[in-house]
């Protein structure tokens, strides 16, 4: 029988790439998509997937995705994103805030526009990776704070607008997720600093934790839709009020 078809944005680390496994798990045949080649490649080996190198700020090679999907494409996670610098607002490097904005709005609207129609004719779902940020600003984030509500947003509106149509569009917002990457990036490789930001955190949440709420998502049956779904470890009530080991 043929698996179903799902594509990941982003899928070279991080909740990204748990995503893809957890998915490939499910049965799913996963096209991994994200800029370094070797490393999706590696995946999609693993997984028995595929791999293309994608850009999801460049619309040559979203569409090169899209050719590669096809006629029909049952999951999107729109996974590509993440965070650039603590800076306050007076500070902060704007051309972050560009790189910011083009990754994680404008790669999600690429993205569903191009594979929009292969979505349609499988009655498949979109599932965008979002953050609490898009919930509550805090100091230092005014750049991804101001990207996540933007992405929040364009789901609400996306969601209005394809009422009629068969797909489900879902948004799910991590809390603290110990990843191997995202602070790593927003501190432009200092491992010191990074590690910082997860340091005594009582059971901070991992990248399969939010991996198994994609697959939670996708396996509901077709006319039930997860709106939104906010995850945070048991540890981090509010964004800023985390229990920490002393």
């Amino acid at each position: 029988m043929t698996r179903p078809l799902a594509v990941v944005t982003g899928a070279s680390s991080g909740i990204g790439r748990a995503s893809a496994r957890r998915l490939a798990d499910d049965g799913y045949e996963v096209i991994c998509a994200a800029r370094r080649t070797e490393r999706i490649e590696a995946l999609a080996a693993e997984i028995d997937g595929r791999a293309v190198t994608c850009d999801v700020t460049s619309a040559s090679d979203i569409a090169a995705l899209a050719e590669q999907v096809g006629d029909r494409l049952d999951l999107l996670v729109a996974n590509a994103g993440g965070a650039l610098g603590t800076e306050p607002v007076v500070d902060a490097d704007l051309e972050e805030w560009r790189t910011m904005y083009e990754t994680n709005v404008i790669g999600v609207a690429r993205s569903v526009q191009a594979l929009m129609p292969a979505l349609v004719r499988a009655e498949g779902e979109v599932v965008v990776i979002g953050s609490v940020a898009a919930h509550v600003s805090y100091e230092g984030g005014g750049g991804y704070v101001a990207a996540k509500h933007a992405v929040r947003a364009m789901v609400g509106s996306l969601r209005l607008e394809m009422y009629d149509q068969p797909v489900r569009i879902c948004e799910i917002d991590p809390g603290m997720v110990e990843s191997d990457e995202f602070s790593l990036v927003r501190f432009h490789g200092d491992a010191e600093k990074a590690a910082a930001v997860y340091a005594g955190v009582v059971d901070p949440l991992q990248q399969e934790d939010i991996a198994d709420c994609v697959a939670f998502v996708a396996s509901r049956p077709k006319h039930v839709n997860i709106d939104s779904m906010v995850v945070r470890p048991r540890s981090q009530p509010a964004q800023h009020k985390v229990h920490r080991r002393s």
